[in-house]
């Protein structure tokens, strides 16, 4: 499948000024991902407080940490990203506006972002403490994995969830958890449940895009398995997610309460949710699967608090 209207050099029309920079790095940057990487760590922030919000103490290294879990990391990993899509990008009407498929930016502009991006994200990081560093550096190398090539764990079937299912579901709460208690000490039903839930979340994308990454070489999950396996795996996953969460809530493995009667009724509409809107997945249709998800997670979070 070809977009021939889309097949052009990726080359600058002119320098865009101030105001078209700025919007071009918003746009490469991605700002509806940012609470992502924010809701995975505020999660694990409670969980290790129990407390709605951070003791006084720890507010400058919250707010450090909301920079390079939002804009920073996100900025360098997608510049990143861009650079080497730009083949399936070209492909893909999704991405038809991204500027580097426009030619508001160059290929070198992003390298140079992503340069700028993974300093600053590591700079204000140190200020989070060393864990949370050494976390976002791993962020940043799995960035590195997920994208360049020869390694370019996108074009790997499997490989391509596993690295954004760590990155999102497991080193993004951890890094919220950092904060206040040793790394050490973060429950390992949360490793499992990160994993579960963000896999399931993300392999759904892979469908979304598969025509144009067919079209580009890209041998993703959904091009080798076909998306009704990654639908039937997808709905495994979130299943098998869903079943944890309920568990560990009833057998008190994480907090005690006497009942979960909201867990015991969204866990069917969970169910009911991803089922349905997963058939055919696009990002609205995946974020209203988390946002439904929202609900017990802060029923789950009361509890704690």
């Amino acid at each position: 499948m070809a977009y021939g209207h889309l097949v052009h050099p990726a080359r600058p029309r002119g320098a865009p000024g101030f105001s078209g920079t700025t919007v071009a790095v918003i746009q490469v940057t991605r700002p509806w991902f940012w609470p992502l990487g924010w809701a995975g760590a505020y999660l694990g922030a409670v969980l290790a407080t129990r407390t709605w919000l951070p003791p006084l103490h720890a507010v400058p290294e919250s707010l450090a940490a909301a920079a390079v879990l939002g804009p920073l990391v996100w900025g360098a990993v997608l510049t990143l990203n861009d650079r080497y899509d730009l083949p399936s990008d070209r492909l893909n009407p999704r991405k038809a506006t991204a500027p580097l498929v426009t030619g508001a930016v160059s290929e070198k502009d992003l390298v140079q972002w992503c340069g700028l991006f993974s300093f600053t994200a590591l700079a204000v990081a140190a200020a989070a403490g060393p864990a949370f560093t050494v976390g976002t550096a791993l962020v940043l190398l799995l960035g590195w994995l997920y994208s360049v090539p020869p390694i370019r764990l996108k074009a790997r079937p499997g490989a391509d969830v596993v690295v954004n299912a760590v990155a999102v579901g497991v080193l993004g709460p951890l890094a919220g958890w950092s904060l206040h208690r040793p790394i050490g000490d973060y429950p390992p039903i949360m490793v499992v449940l990160g994993l579960l839930l963000a896999a399931a979340l993300y392999l759904p994308t892979t469908v979304m895009d598969m025509d144009a990454d067919r079209g580009a070489g890209d041998t993703t999950s959904a091009v080798r398995w076909n998306p009704s396996l990654c639908y039937g795996l997808g709905v495994t996953l979130w299943t098998a997610a869903i079943a944890l969460w309920l568990a560990s809530c009833h057998l008190g493995v994480l907090v005690s309460r006497d009942a979960w009667p909201l867990q015991d009724l969204m866990a069917p509409v969970l169910l009911a949710a991803y089922a349905v809107l997963a058939r055919r997945p696009s990002i609205p249709r995946m974020a209203v699967v988390s946002i439904v998800f929202a609900i017990p997670a802060a029923d789950f979070l009361m509890a704690l608090t």
